[in-house]
C-alpha cells in the first residue's frame, strides 16, 4: 500500500486475487462469510476496492485456511479483530489451538515420511541386489 498525500492506493479484486492467490470468486465469499476484518470500499460504480491492509489480512487468512483452520475458527478470529483491543487472550487461545492441531498433523506426517522412507530403501535395497520379484506380491 502507498498513500499519495492523503490518499491510500487501493486494488481492484483482480488485482488482490493476483497477490493472495485467492479466485475472484474466493474474495467475493469471504466478505459475504465475514472474514475481513474491514468493510470492503466500493467505487462509485460498485466495484470493489481493498487497500494494502486488507491484502496483508488476506495472505493471514490464507495460510490459516491452508494449515486447515476451520472456517468457524478463521470467523471467530476475524471477528475478535474486528472488535479490536480487549480480547487478545482469546485470539491467543484460539491461534494456539490451532498450532496445536498443526503441530499433531506435523508429527502424524513425520511418522508417514519415515514408513515411507523405509519402504523406498527396502525397494531400493531388493533392486540393486536384483531381488525384487515378488517382493510384496499379494498373488504369491
Amino acid at each position: 500500500m502507498t498513500t499519495t498525500g492523503s490518499a491510500v492506493q487501493t486494488l481492484s479484486i483482480g488485482e488482490v486475487a493476483e497477490r493472495t492467490g485467492l479466485s475472484v470468486h474466493a474474495l467475493r465469499f469471504y466478505e459475504r462469510e465475514g472474514l475481513l476484518v474491514g468493510p470492503v470500499r466500493r467505487t462509485s460504480g460498485g466495484r470493489r476496492r481493498y487497500t494494502g491492509t486488507d491484502v496483508d489480512w488476506l495472505l493471514i487468512c490464507v495460510k490459516l485456511r491452508e494449515s486447515g483452520m476451520p472456517l468457524a475458527d478463521l470467523k471467530r478470529f476475524a471477528e475478535l479483530v474486528r472488535q479490536g483491543p480487549g480480547n487478545e487472550v482469546e485470539r491467543l487461545r484460539l491461534l494456539d489451538t490451532h498450532k496445536q492441531r498443526v503441530d499433531a498433523q506435523i508429527q502424524a506426517l513425520e511418522e508417514c515420511r519415515s514408513v515411507i522412507a523405509w519402504k523406498v530403501g527396502v525397494y531400493a535395497e531388493h533392486l540393486a541386489r536384483g531381488e525384487a520379484d515378488g517382493l510384496w506380491d499379494p498373488t504369491a
